[in-house]
């Protein structure tokens, strides 16, 4: 269990929450204000309304360190709905069949999926909150002006295929930063010539922050929560090599 603070009367440091399906990250986040008493909240890597998981929330002086948080390696498993596509890749938007779907065996669902491998050029999905001219792409998306968003360099660390009964098929995936999910199952739909969508998304794991150590704020008393928080030396300690003079 953590400790509430590096000092006396402080509350600077991380909780690893459990966010639910259905909420924004932001909202998630902000609900540790009234229970900590603190309006310096942020969160490190933004986790879709759809998908549940880890989310780090940064509390005071620790929301310095969400840069080097993002940085770290994540782990998610998701099952992907084959023969169908739509503007989100996520549940978000209605299934439309795909054009002239293929129906993939387990050879060729394997083959697709090693090649995504090692480090690639992704496009983020018009739906995401990269910014273009200022202005979330999704919010040009909504207003139907879904801008094209170039692709960028990511790397896929590991991509296991599990149980795969067409149109389902499961997916454990580990990736570095700016990796979309949804993206990977754009891209290997589009591979696989019958294009496919997110059904569900859970983020297992940020670095040595699991899912199953997260926090679930609708079932976890506030002093739990205060309990909860890894303070910064803790924070820095798993980093590796971090100095504590990063936070001042």
């Amino acid at each position: 269990m953590g400790q509430a603070a590096d000092e006396p009367g402080t509350l600077d440091g991380l909780v690893n929450l459990y966010k639910p399906v259905g909420r924004s990250s932001a909202q998630y986040v902000y609900r540790l204000r009234p229970i900590l008493g603190i309006r310096k909240v942020g969160h490190a890597g933004t986790l879709d309304p759809f998908a549940d998981g880890v989310l780090l929330a940064c509390i005071g002086k620790a929301t310095k360190l969400v840069e080097r948080l993002m940085d770290l390696p994540k782990k998610y498993h998701t099952t992907l709905r084959l023969g169908v596509t739509n503007a989100s890749f996520d549940t978000e938007h209605p299934f439309e069949s795909f054009p002239n779907a293929v129906i993939p065996g387990r050879a060729l669902v394997e083959a697709a999926a090693a090649a995504l491998l090692g480090e690639i050029q992704q496009a983020p999905p018009a739906f995401s909150a990269m910014r273009v001219g200022g202005v979330f792409s999704y919010k040009l998306a909504k207003k139907g002006k879904a801008p094209e968003l170039a692709a960028r360099p990511v790397r896929i660390y590991e991509i296991s295929v599990g149980r795969f009964e067409y149109p389902h098929l499961e997916l454990t995936i580990s990736c570095g930063r700016g990796t979309y999910i949804r993206a990977i199952a754009r891209d290997l739909g589009e591979s696989l010539g019958c294009g496919a969508v997110c059904e569900d998304l859970t983020r297992l794991a940020v670095g040595p922050f699991t899912s199953t150590q997260g926090i679930r704020l609708e079932s976890t008393s506030p002093q739990t929560v205060r309990d909860s928080i890894l303070p910064i030396k803790t924070i820095l300690e798993l980093l590796e090599g971090s100095s504590s003079s990063d936070i001042r």
